[in-house]
């Protein structure tokens, strides 16, 4: 009686191609143009989403606010006023040269990154009257506030 089974593979079969196709896909993601658009996922999802800090305090006259910007220079930095809302932006650019051993450039990157912050307040803003001052890395901004107009009420 004849065995019409197909002959099993031989177990030494498996870790052989196995690692074949290991090998293959190692240098499929290390090859370009794959191992270029991995890396600039990697610096995507390694850049700050976290904004920076930025407290506000009122008082009776004023509001005060102030955001911490260590390392960042005055440069950088924009504040916005538009109706009761104050934008505090940071601007980062740079430019990444690599060379080769002759100095020619063969990668140039420019690279902007951007965060701000907005802070709406309970009544307009008057920009001509708004303060900012930027030292050791805080920005302080003082925003006076408006008078409000007082309405009698009159007995009917």
């Amino acid at each position: 009686m004849s065995n019409n089974l197909p002959n099993k593979p031989n177990r030494n079969d498996r870790p052989e191609r196995f690692g074949e196709i290991a090998k293959a896909m190692n240098d499929f993601f290390h090859e370009k143009p794959v191992r270029g658009f991995l890396q600039s996922i990697d610096e995507f999802f390694n850049l700050p989403f976290a904004t920076f800090p930025v407290s506000v305090k009122s008082y009776d006259r004023e509001h005060h606010i102030v955001a911490e910007l260590p390392g960042v220079k005055k440069e950088q930095i924009n504040i916005d006023v538009l109706n009761n809302s104050l934008t505090i932006t940071v601007k980062n650019g740079e430019v990444i040269i690599e060379e080769d051993d002759v100095h020619k450039v063969y990668s140039r990157k420019n690279k902007m990154q951007q965060m701000s912050r907005t802070i709406t307040l309970p009544q307009p803003i008057n920009e001509k009257k708004v303060k900012a001052s930027y030292n050791d890395g805080l920005l302080t901004i003082i925003v006076p506030k408006l008078p409000g107009k007082k309405i009698h009420i009159i007995n009917d």
